[in-house]
């Protein structure tokens, strides 16, 4: 997911945000903002919904970035 950037470019927004021993690893900023948007477009209020959705579906999983390797 990383073809344009967006990844890195988010990651390095909310670095400041993040403790590199406290506390358990995140999802990733960019991956966490595209199920944000997964929720908005299918309608999706809360996180476990999308958490759900995202689960679910295998397009879903390769726009997460989840995939399994092909």
């Amino acid at each position: 997911m990383t073809k344009h950037g967006f990844d890195g470019f988010v990651e390095g927004l909310c670095a400041r945000f993040y403790h590199e021993t406290i506390g358990r690893p995140s999802i990733a900023p960019g991956a966490y903002f595209r199920m944000l948007l997964i929720g908005f477009f299918e309608g999706i209020d809360g996180e476990r919904g999308i958490a759900w959705r995202s689960r679910d579906s295998l397009g879903l999983r390769e726009l997460l970035g989840y995939a399994w390797p092909r």
